[in-house]
């Protein structure tokens, strides 16, 4: 069972988003917090953090980065309403696997709770396009993180949250090869985690 909690200042929305996790086989409620503070305290142990970004006594951005301080961060979805360029590169480089909109389908928001959960990232279509556009247009990228064409189709599907099993699938290849394209990619942008690549990716403008 996946693990998720809840943390957003909206009962409502709250509310809304365990009726519909609950109906997933695979998906459990870990718990839920109204505000940043209570969400620090009370995440604890869990497979998936839903994080909204406007929260009383701490936004989500704070929250992030003090889990992340204290090495008690889960990975986490930032699920808002607020699609600030600024804000959302501020969560992913803060630590965030992946950002959606409120206005996601239920079968989308599902998917991308699976994928980080099994350590894989998502970066909603809409979402990316605001990224782009918020990103230095003219930046080149450094000869050491050139990518092949076959490692820009492959870091084009982890932002798409398939794993390395679903990329070899998706490109007709082994998945001891997409290992091995992801080790390059992840030495080229000289990070350590897909989530950074992707980061990196994004602000190559390679997505």
């Amino acid at each position: 069972m996946i693990r998720v909690f809840i943390a957003d200042d909206q009962l409502l929305v709250r509310q809304g988003i365990r009726r519909l996790l609950e109906l997933a086989e695979d998906i459990t409620i870990s718990g839920e917090a109204e505000d940043g503070e209570e969400t620090i305290s009370r995440v604890g142990n869990t497979d998936v953090l839903l994080l909204d970004i406007r929260m009383p006594r701490k936004s989500g951005v704070d929250v992030l980065r003090e889990l992340a301080a204290n090495e008690r961060l889960p990975p986490t979805l930032v699920l808002t309403t607020f699609d600030d360029s600024d804000v959302v590169l501020e969560a992913i480089r803060a630590g965030a696997r992946g950002f959606m909109l409120k206005d996601v389908s239920y079968e989308q928001l599902i998917s991308a709770i699976r994928a980080i959960a099994c350590g894989g990232t998502v970066f909603q279509p809409a979402v990316t396009q605001r990224l782009l556009r918020a990103v230095d247009r003219d930046r080149a990228l450094k000869p050491e993180e050139q990518l092949t064409e076959r490692e820009i189709e492959v870091i084009r599907l982890m932002a798409g949250g398939y794993s390395n099993k679903e990329i070899a699938h998706a490109l007709g290849t082994a998945e001891g090869t997409i290992k091995n394209h992801v080790s390059n990619i992840l030495a080229k942008f000289g990070v350590r985690d897909r989530t950074r690549a992707v980061l990196k990716a994004l602000e190559a403008r390679l997505l």
